[in-house]
């Protein structure tokens, strides 16, 4: 028996699953008292803008949805991006100041329009804290590089789907 997977369903599951990222920062912040530096609240930026993409490419036909899906994936390897930086050089520093994380929130005003999700309340040094001893920056860069490759997946899936026979 062959399982057969509908593209609108993975991108929701996407969308579903990068949302919840931010469920669950938030609520290990407010639960766990893990407080947010300003690459991680860049990253919960990145998995909304993700998220609403992939949610947006489910219900979208044709050209359209591979535009969100392309989109949303070019996101998620830039939550790649910040989630290693976050892990192997802003860990070290003892102050954020001026990050291209802390500008663009700044930037975008985030901070002070939504502060309980983007207000950053610590350093990067103090933010990285791990759970079952793995980096809570290792956890977010594997659940992009997961976002990434499903959105891969529905972009493959997709373009197969509209190739003409010959």
């Amino acid at each position: 028996m062959r399982i057969r997977v509908r593209i609108p369903q993975v991108l929701a599951i996407v969308g579903v699953l990068a949302l919840a990222s931010v469920g669950l920062a938030v609520l290990a912040q407010y639960a766990f008292d893990m407080q947010p530096c300003p690459w991680c609240v860049f990253q919960r930026l990145v998995y909304i803008v993700v998220g609403v993409l992939a949610l947006l490419a489910a219900a979208l036909p044709g050209l359209a949805r591979r535009v969100a899906v392309g989109l949303a994936f070019l996101g998620s390897l830039g939550g790649i991006a910040s989630a290693l930086w976050q892990q192997l050089h802003a860990v070290n520093e003892s102050s954020c100041d001026r990050s291209l994380a802390e500008r663009v929130i700044a930037r975008l005003q985030l901070d002070s329009l939504l502060p309980q999700l983007f207000e950053a309340r610590t350093s990067c040094a103090d933010a990285a804290v791990s759970v079952l001893h793995i980096p809570f920056a290792v956890w977010s860069c594997a659940m992009f590089a997961l976002l990434a490759l499903l959105l891969v997946w529905t972009l493959r899936a997709s373009t197969k789907s509209t190739r003409p026979a010959f």
